[in-house]
């Protein structure tokens, strides 16, 4: 049986930051943020090229082991067949244990340009079975769902398969990341949750949860109390006490703030008019950036 046909021409993959759990939504909620990788990948003759820039640049492999490369094989496979040859080029601007969802996105980046550069890939490969292969690679579909859709989404698995819905969020929302200057393991800060939590502590997520959505799309003056979490930012603070403390001092001057994903950066969902001055608020030790909201997700793009 006759394998795959790709395309000469190269693709262009843009792929979003995102931030996992806004507090309360422990594995299930992620925002898609507007800091992006960049990778091209162009089918070639024999072997395999890859040219990093930006983060991760004197750390990542350059081999098979690399995340996006093996990505883009598991989605080859599932399309009917490796190419000969890549050639792929990343610029990378999203921070790498930080909590920013930089793992999926060169998972997306892999299996979404797999996919452009298969002649026939979106039949073979749809959006549906995008997010479910995205998930069986990273693990969990929060982030992988953000990023792939943009905006502000809910993912949950049903029967052993991902599942997620896209919401806009409101347009007054304004993220502001503090970055620190040292990573944090996902393995680390999971590795410190227990097995089990109090009843009590359970039911109040599962309310803070649901008014986060409202909070998110409709009513940003709740974020505050939407974005109250019991589950696991407390447990994590001996992997990150300078985060934990960050987010406790935030939200004391009334900023919606919380950990990003598995930390250590630091994400305050602040009001339009009042983002500069946020950014202000963490102090030395910390790269704060406001960004925007993403809300295309992960996107095939022009080369030019």
């Amino acid at each position: 049986m006759a394998g795959p046909a790709f395309r000469a021409a190269a693709v262009r993959v843009r792929t979003p930051a995102t931030s996992a759990n806004l507090g309360p939504g422990f594995d299930a909620l992620g925002l898609s943020l507007g800091l992006y990788d960049d990778v091209v990948v162009r089918v070639a003759e024999s072997g395999l090229h890859i040219d990093i820039a930006g983060e991760g640049a004197e750390t990542l492999p350059r081999d098979e082991s690399h995340l996006l490369v093996r990505a883009l094989r598991t989605a080859f496979d599932l399309l009917g067949g490796q190419p000969r040859g890549l050639e792929v080029v990343c610029a990378n601007r999203i921070p790498h244990g930080r909590g920013l969802g930089s793992s999926s996105a060169a998972i997306c980046a892999g299996i979404v340009a797999a996919r452009a550069v298969t002649i026939g890939g979106a039949e073979k490969l749809d959006d549906a079975a995008l997010l479910e292969l995205a998930t069986e690679i990273e693990g969990h579909p929060d982030n992988v769902a953000a990023c792939l859709l943009g905006g502000f989404t809910l993912a949950w698995m049903e029967s052993g398969v991902a599942r997620a819905i896209r919401m806009n969020p409101a347009d007054s929302i304004v993220p502001v990341v503090f970055v620190p200057s040292k990573p944090v393991l996902t393995e680390t800060a999971r590795g410190l949750l227990p097995r089990s939590v109090p009843h009590v502590d359970a039911a109040a997520n599962a309310g803070r949860a649901a008014l986060l959505v409202e909070a998110m799309t409709r009513r940003p003056e709740l974020l505050l109390p939407a974005t109250e979490d019991r589950l696991h930012q407390e447990y994590r603070a001996p992997a990150m006490p300078e985060s934990v403390a960050l987010v406790n001092r935030l939200r004391a001057d009334g900023v919606p703030a919380v950990i990003s994903g598995a930390g250590p950066t630091v994400l305050a969902l602040a009001e339009n008019g009042a983002a500069a001055q946020v950014a202000r608020l963490a102090g030395e030790g910390w790269a704060a950036n406001r960004l925007a909201l993403d809300a295309g997700g992960t996107s095939v793009l022009p080369l030019a």
